[in-house]
């Protein structure tokens, strides 16, 4: 009778037991690869808004200089007395700001610049309101052109944002061209009054330039806040912004028909002190709405700085838990790869069944050489046998009666 053999379990091998624990060591190669680009695409939009609140701050001190100056223009094309006390303030805090963040904004060569030409003012007013206008027009350009180096190196012409991009472009290019613009308007249309009447044509095209000048940007400024108003998710921003619009276009507007001419001479209907009345006027509005836009823009910034941050941590909270919960994992595949090579081990031995160990070798006396005496001694111990033919034979068995 055959027994059949039984069937021996087959056991898994080790790589395909080591599969699972390879599997989860390799999840941790994608979630450090998400990881690091949440972090630099964070850290990247964080740098940026941050250089952006630098410019804010830049435009901010840049300000009070084109009132400033703008103001010292007037004075000189009018031939009043010239107060440098405004204009020097205004020219120290922007100096202290540019010292500040001036290497991270590279605009220290443009700074140097403006102040030299702004030193290089005289203090008094000078006799020719002409070569006065064109001396503050050269200053007045450059100071321009440092709004516009601020703009661009400090990131704020790269918004991402709907809201704050038209914030930017209203306080960093629109509103100081027509701050500007309407400064020039209003002393253009004095000079214009004043000049001969061979240079009526020459007035009359400048008036021309200068109003759409002074016009251009302050409509741009309108449709800018109109269109942060429409985007922004903040219900602030439009209380805030559209009041003192208003009145900054209202101010625009009164600027600009008084500065109509109203003949061909290039003359206007207008005094000269409701030219500077008006001109004071869109001044002051400008100035209100420049606050409230920065205000609003640093305000958006600074969210947006809280919410990146608020990402970055989120982002390494996750990384965290999934990296807990992988080594957990791994170790309960540890675990379970012990406990199943341990249980192989037992099954194997049971299907083999117990081992007999050798009995250890029994104690025997030591064997002692047989002498001639001590043979002879056992052959007389030896029974009686019968004998035949001389011979002794063997005890048979039924011998012994």
């Amino acid at each position: 009778m055959t027994v059949p053999a039984q069937r021996a379990r087959r056991r898994p091998s080790v790589p395909g037991r080591m599969l699972p624990l390879l599997l989860v060591t390799a999840l941790l190669a994608p979630v450090a690869f998400l990881f690091v680009q949440a972090s630099r695409l964070t850290d990247d939009d964080r740098d940026l808004a941050t250089r952006e609140r630098l410019g804010v701050q830049y435009l901010r001190a840049l300000g009070p200089v084109t009132e400033a100056l703008i103001d010292a223009q007037s004075a000189a094309v009018n031939g009043q007395p010239l107060s440098r006390d405004s204009l020097t303030t205004a020219v120290e805090g922007a100096a202290s700001v540019d010292a500040r963040v001036g290497d991270e904004l590279r605009s220290h060569e443009r700074w140097a610049g403006l102040r030299a030409k702004l030193e290089a003012l005289p203090d008094r007013s000078l006799t020719d309101p002409e070569a006065a206008y064109l001396a503050y027009g050269e200053v007045t350009d450059l100071l321009l052109a440092l709004h516009r180096k601020v703009r661009e190196s400090s990131g704020l012409i790269r918004d991402p944002r709907s809201d704050s991009f038209f914030l930017q472009d209203g306080i960093a290019g629109d509103l100081p061209e027509a701050m500007v613009a309407a400064g020039r308007l209003a002393d253009l249309a004095t000079l214009a009054a004043r000049r001969p009447a061979a240079e009526r044509v020459r007035s009359l095209t400048e008036l021309a330039a200068v109003r759409v000048a002074a016009l251009g940007p302050a409509t741009d400024l309108v449709a800018d806040l109109r269109a942060a108003v429409d985007s922004s998710e903040s219900t602030d921003l439009g209380p805030s912004v559209l009041t003192p619009l208003d009145t900054y276009q209202r101010a625009v507007e009164t600027l600009a028909a008084l500065s109509a001419p109203a003949d061909r001479t290039g003359a206007t209907s207008a005094e000269p002190g409701q030219l500077g009345a008006a001109r004071r006027n869109a001044q002051a509005a400008a100035k209100q709405l420049q606050s409230v836009i920065l205000d609003e823009l640093d305000t958006l910034l600074g969210e947006r700085i809280d919410g990146l941050d608020r990402d970055r941590w989120q982002a390494v909270a996750a990384t965290a838990t999934a990296v807990v919960l992988l080594v957990l994992l791994a170790a309960v595949l540890i675990a379970a790869f012990r406990r199943a090579r341990r249980r192989a081990t037992e099954e194997v031995r049971a299907e083999e069944g117990p081992q007999i160990l050798p009995e250890p070798d029994r104690w025997q006396p030591p064997l002692q050489r047989r002498t001639p005496q001590h043979t002879a001694e056992a052959r007389s111990l030896q029974p009686a046998a019968a004998t035949r033919g001389g011979e002794t034979e063997p005890w048979g068995p039924f011998d012994a009666r």
